[in-house]
């Protein structure tokens, strides 16, 4: 059995890129920073050395949330990873590519002016909301009563 997923968590390197194929399915590119932490061993500092992972996303997703995806917006993304390999001026050239399944938005929508956030946690085929979410409220506490060791089951 083998499984391929990959879930990654950064930024947009750059707005997001929509085409269509021969057929006209929309696909969407799009680049995603990731920091990798690792040990200077001239200055014995942590520093973060970025990962540049190319994304690709197929469909109507794909097409509702061009518009949302611009640089610097920070994103999770859970897909499978995919090799490709072409020949471009007699060079043979090939990359790994995530193909997105699901995309979480993680930061607001206007990060300067503390915005709302973008609303329901994933769009894995709904169309990004345009209306401001409506605030969440946690459920009320009762803490009148207390919860010991013996009363949870595991």
């Amino acid at each position: 059995m083998s499984i391929n997923r990959a879930t990654i968590s950064g930024n947009l390197t750059r707005d997001s890129e929509l085409r269509s194929t021969a057929s006209g399915m929309p696909v969407l590119s799009f680049s995603v920073a990731v920091n990798d932490r690792r040990k200077n061993n001239q200055t014995g500092e942590w520093e973060d050395v970025p990962n540049f992972i190319d994304c690709t996303m197929f469909g109507s997703r794909a097409q509702s949330l061009a518009q949302y995806l611009v640089k610097g917006t920070k994103v999770a993304v859970e897909g499978k990873l995919r090799w490709s390999q072409w020949e471009r001026d007699g060079q043979k050239r090939s990359k790994i590519e995530v193909i997105v399944d699901s995309l979480d938005f993680m930061s607001s929508r206007n990060a300067t002016g503390g915005g709302s956030d973008y609303g329901a946690p994933s769009y894995g085929g709904a169309p990004a909301p345009t209306a401001e979410a409506p605030a969440y409220s946690a459920p009320a506490v009762d803490t009148s009563s207390s919860v010991y060791d013996d009363d949870i089951p595991f």
